[in-house]
């Protein structure tokens, strides 16, 4: 059997932005090294604020032969996977508050938790990257001993826990045939079907669905709005600050608090990966930025656009849907994306044309009694979420057979 050294690093600029893309890939743009590194470079994530690094890199033991002569690689870094160390459960949005609330009430710490998943961003995307190079007992191999070095860390930092959270399907599968907990969510997608404009997509939906959309979308013509797109290296310092002041302003008059993320982040993000990054401005006059009263973050894939950030200063009636899903509906049409993630939650985006779509977490819990109890609780769960999306989609605007 092939051996692996694991490690974890506290800042993914130990790792670097080749070594990193070489296995993460730069295809989803929340797993990129440039957004990961943009959270801690800007303070966003920190041991202050309960997201402290703890990134695994895994590497050939020197020497193994039976590893290093399949893979030919330059590095014998074979496997990555971002990591956190957690004092509270915020940022998450895979809700295990009542767990560390049973915790609390049996006098047991439920924090520290060890958490793997990109802070504050409820998309699903790769969470451990594995060379390609490594066969199919190699990889086998690897997984087995990163299981146990979990467990290790988990039980050297005194945790409850270790969590992955929004990883893919086939990673799910993976967990659960592992004996892994694992919950399942939905959010809310838009789906793509070849509209060649916003009109053959309303087309596609029941009379008075249509007419519903249409109707909130008017409430706003008389308002003299301009939508524009900017994409990421056109973006000025000017509509950058308006953003950010919107998206503050907006966060917290929803929940008291200005938000996870800076000015700091989001200017190094335009600044280092401005390709994934699209800026809708919303304004009163049809040039110039002094006008401008709301904004939303976009970013791109090559399949899908996302849906990130938004925030205004004015409080309009349907500017919030017409920023973040229909001025992206129309975007993802004219541009060909196949599918529009607008973020979590919002079962009011289902009589807007989004559909239900499965999200995945997995949770190894130490203590064995709280496990029982979470295994039962998740099971639970499944069923609940499973019965909540087949009435959804039973809600779809969509003519029949159009769904």
């Amino acid at each position: 059997m092939p051996l692996f050294t694991f490690t974890c690093v506290s800042q993914i600029s130990q790792i670097g932005q080749r070594q990193w893309a070489q296995l993460m890939g730069s295809d989803n743009p929340f797993s990129r090294y440039e957004f990961l590194h943009a959270l801690e470079n800007s303070g966003c994530v920190s041991i202050e604020t309960g997201w402290q690094p703890m990134h695994v890199i895994v590497k050939v033991l020197e020497g193994d032969e039976t590893v290093n002569s399949t893979t030919g690689a330059e590095t014998n870094l074979v496997a990555v996977m971002p990591m956190y160390l957690k004092t509270h459960s915020y940022g998450e949005y895979v809700f295990d508050w009542a767990w560390a609330q049973a915790y609390e009430r049996h006098q047991l710490n439920y924090y520290p938790k060890l958490v793997s998943a990109v802070p504050f961003t409820p998309v699903t995307g790769p969470r451990l990257a594995i060379s390609t190079q490594l066969n199919a007992a190699q990889v086998q191999a690897l997984l087995t001993q990163l299981s146990r070095y979990l467990e290790q860390q988990v039980a050297r930092v005194a945790g409850s826990g270790w969590h992955q959270l929004f990883h893919p399907h086939a990673e799910h599968q993976r967990l659960a045939s592992t004996g892994c907990l694992t919950r399942l969510g939905t959010q809310f997608h838009w789906h793509n079907r070849g509209y060649h404009d916003f009109n053959a997509f309303l087309a596609q939906m029941s009379s008075r669905k249509r007419k519903n959309i249409l109707k909130e979308r008017r409430q706003l013509q008389d308002k003299s709005l301009y939508f524009r797109f900017v994409e990421g290296p056109q973006i000025t310092c000017d509509a950058l600050q308006h953003f950010v002041a919107c998206y503050q302003a907006t966060y917290f008059k929803r929940s008291g608090h200005s938000g996870y993320l800076n000015l700091a982040f989001f200017t190094q993000l335009v600044a280092t990966m401005g390709d994934a990054i699209r800026l809708l401005l919303v304004s009163q006059q049809e040039e110039g930025d002094e006008s401008m009263i709301a904004a939303a973050l976009y970013f791109v894939s090559d399949s899908t656009l996302y849906g990130r950030y938004w925030g205004t200063l004015v409080e309009l009636d349907g500017l919030h849907f017409e920023a973040c899903y229909y001025q992206g509906i129309e975007y993802a049409i004219a541009h060909g994306f196949k599918v529009f993630d607008a973020g979590a939650q919002g079962e009011h985006k289902v009589l807007r044309g989004f559909e239900p779509v499965e999200t995945y977490s997995a949770h190894e819990i130490a203590h064995g009694q709280f496990r029982a109890a979470i295994a039962d609780f998740t099971q639970q769960e499944r069923v609940q979420v499973q019965h909540y999306m087949t009435q959804l989609k039973q809600a779809l605007p969509y003519k029949k057979g159009q769904e």
